[in-house]
């Protein structure tokens, strides 16, 4: 078990390089000069020079890239454009609050996946199955981003029972798991959830009929087990398919919420990346989309090893 360990982690370390190459020339490639974002139009050339010299702008990109990645390795991201604070100050304040928004989202949507795609299972084929399947298909198909504005309009402006956006009086510095500012919260968790709810739901509900039409599943019956112990071993065969796709999901969580936290003004990674976007900062845009990437590699990474400690027989292959 830990050779095998070693040898996935050893895989991912050369898609982790990968993954801050790509995120280095994309920031590059895109459209404009960042030093035009932080300079006035009528800036003179002197000025404009002696900044993209001291952001090591005026280097090919090569260069750049080697000094980049010295940078990371030693933990440093570089200095926001827009700003002038540590990009890594920023960013850690503001993955911290994606990191809570996430995970409460991820609870939300397991729980009802879990729960909504064991009830299709056990009663697949009947008007309850293609109910909750239905509302799985309308979950996965709907914009969140569409979802998190209809909700602001319904339980914000009209019937004005939370918030609509920030998080909490004191803010995101002082977060504390009270009413005061799970209630700034309700919104985004529930919008952020549809999506995986709606995966896990489907996803439950297909691995659960496979494993109940196995003939070992005949065979527990036949030999009169009780339901409740036939339960448990349908879910412990179920549990690394489902398990895989729960660590996905939380990953897409994690790096897809940028257009939720815009709309609810939420201070994550996403809101963050938003605003580097506009103000052209490239220091943030790299340093914020490497850190997501790299949480999605480590997730996957577990998923792996996850799996494999729950299926042995994923190792012995």
């Amino acid at each position: 078990m830990l050779l095998y360990i070693i040898r996935r982690v050893a895989y991912a370390i050369p898609i982790a390089v990968t993954v801050g190459l790509v995120c280095f020339m994309l920031a590059h490639i895109a459209p404009g000069d960042p030093v035009n974002a932080i300079v006035s139009p009528d800036a003179p050339q002197e000025v404009v020079d002696q900044i993209r010299e001291e952001y090591g702008l005026d280097r090919p990109l090569p260069v750049q890239f080697g000094l980049w990645l010295s940078r990371v390795v030693q933990g440093d991201l570089g200095t926001s454009l827009a700003n002038g604070r540590p990009v890594s100050v920023d960013l850690f304040k503001a993955f911290i609050n994606t990191l809570r928004l996430s995970l409460v989202a991820a609870l939300i949507g397991f729980a009802l996946g879990t729960l909504l795609g064991t009830i299709c299972a056990v009663w697949r084929g009947t008007w309850l199955d293609k109910a909750l399947s239905a509302v799985a298909a309308t979950g996965v198909s709907v914009p969140h981003y569409w979802l998190g504005m209809l909700l602001v309009v319904i339980f914000s402006v009209k019937l004005m029972w939370l918030p609509s956006m920030g998080a909490g009086g004191a803010g995101s510095q002082n977060w504390v798991w009270d009413w005061a500012h799970l209630k700034f919260m309700v919104l985004p968790a529930l919008t952020l959830a549809i999506i995986p709810m709606g995966i896990v739901t489907r996803t439950v509900r297909g691995v659960v009929v496979d494993v109940l039409s196995q003939d070992f599943t005949t065979t527990l019956r036949g030999k009169g087990l009780r339901r409740g112990r036939i339960a448990i071993h349908v879910l412990k065969n179920a549990a690394p398919a489902v398990a895989a796709i729960m660590a996905l999901q939380l990953g897409y969580l994690m790096g897809g919420s940028i257009l939720v936290e815009t709309v609810f003004s939420w201070p994550g990674t996403g809101f963050l990346l938003n605003r580097a976007i506009f103000q052209r900062d490239i220091p943030v845009l790299q340093g914020t989309i490497l850190i997501l990437a790299l949480v999605f590699v480590a997730l996957n990474l577990a998923v792996d090893i996850i799996q494999t400690t729950l299926d042995p027989r994923i190792r012995r292959a």
